[in-house]
């Protein structure tokens, strides 16, 4: 870095250029402002204050391992600020099925299988148990005409989206057990190779809230006796999801509809989005944290890996077309705030105050903004 004619810009005043927010969050986390400083004294300069309104430079002689510097362009565009954390992915969603059907098991369905909604998830002497869609209740009783309840309707919805039956036979918002139920219970049935009685009893069909499930594990054995009311299996959804336990003092930084990177366990990067991010903190030996959701917006680049470790990096902010220089061109004055050493075409060097706004980590910049700092400029930088 050279020491001729570093007389700061006009403006670059004793704590009028603090660092904004962000700076100031990225403080705690290391970043190079206060660093730079360091490394510029070592290189032999050193920022003195005279008065509130002017600064002087000071070659010291002291310096045995002087550092080299670049230059670096000042850029305008969209910047990022980005949270970085671990987390496991998987297929979301945690259900059990309980059994509700006394007999021997005669069909199971092995870890991994994925069942769809309409279809036998497994049998008890030789009889089916459909699994249909239904966000409300369990089936908890037996369904025939004439009934009402949030059960019944969840079976219209099911039996309409089944094309069991048609909407203008069967209302899917319609919580009555009628004619047309009737009769789409006993296509249903017949489809599953059961009776066509028109009605359901307890435990011919289980109702989960998932349009889709894979089987994660079996409990039941193969020509055992079904254990009524417990467990056969444990099932999630088929979407995908990205899990991260975030540190509880970093809710606030992050919302639903946050975009994310994230990076698989191949090296390879595949775009989420956040989808929930929780309420209620768990606390742990060394830390308190939130549980995070994020769903990859494009799945199948995730492949089928399960509880896999992952890498995730959030968007918590982003600036459009601002000014910005690489973070360690940042030089933080004797003073308070900041400057930059810029460079102009006939190789004179001078300083320029800047205020910062956001760190983009990933890409190693910061926003600044500051009177006599244009886009193109070259900035000092410490290349080593």
């Amino acid at each position: 870095m050279s020491t001729t004619d570093t007389r700061p810009e006009a403006g670059v005043g004793a704590g009028g250029d603090s660092p904004g927010r962000h700076s100031a969050g990225r403080a705690r986390r290391g970043l190079t402002a206060v660093a730079v400083l360091a490394v510029v004294a070592a290189a032999g300069v050193t920022f003195v204050v005279v008065d509130p309104l002017h600064y002087r430079t000071e070659a010291a002689a002291t310096a045995s391992a002087p550092v080299t510097t670049g230059l670096a362009t000042v850029t305008k565009g969209d910047l990022s600020a980005r949270t970085l954390e671990n987390g496991t992915l998987g297929y979301s969603g945690d259900y059990d099925v309980l059994n509700n059907v006394s007999g021997r098991l005669t069909k199971m369905p092995a870890v991994g299988d994925v069942v769809k909604a309409g279809k036998t998830l497994y049998k008890v002497d030789g009889k089916a148990v459909v699994y249909l869609y239904g966000a409300y209740v369990p089936a908890y009783r037996a369904l025939s005409w004439g009934m009402e309840g949030a059960d019944v309707q969840q079976l219209n919805a099911a039996l309409v989206a089944l094309k069991y039956a048609t909407k203008s036979q069967i209302d899917p918002e319609s919580d009555y057990f009628g004619r047309q139920t009737y009769y789409a219970v006993r296509r249903l049935q017949d489809a599953a190779g059961l009776s066509k009685t028109g009605q359901l009893p307890i435990g011919q069909v289980i109702f989960l809230p998932t349009r889709q499930i894979r089987i994660t594990k079996v409990n039941g054995t193969l020509g055992a006796t079904a254990p009524n009311g417990s467990t056969l299996f444990e099932a999630s959804s088929t979407d995908r999801e990205v899990t991260v336990s975030l540190n509880a003092s970093q809710q606030s930084d992050v919302a639903a509809g946050d975009a994310t990177e994230i990076t698989l366990p191949t090296g390879k990067t595949t775009p989420g989005k956040v989808a929930s991010v929780g309420k209620v903190a768990t606390k742990s030996d060394d830390s308190t944290t939130v549980t995070v959701l994020i769903r990859p917006t494009k799945p199948k680049e995730t492949g089928t890996l399960d509880q896999a470790p992952v890498q995730v990096s959030i968007v918590s902010d982003t600036v459009k077309d601002a000014l910005s220089v690489p973070a360690n061109a940042l030089l933080a004055l004797a003073g308070g705030g900041y400057a930059v050493e810029v460079v102009d075409a006939a190789g004179a060097h001078r300083l320029v105050g800047v205020t910062t706004g956001l760190f983009d980590d990933s890409a190693g910049k910061v926003q600044v903004s500051g009177d006599g700092l244009a886009e193109g400029q070259n900035v000092v930088v410490p290349t080593s």
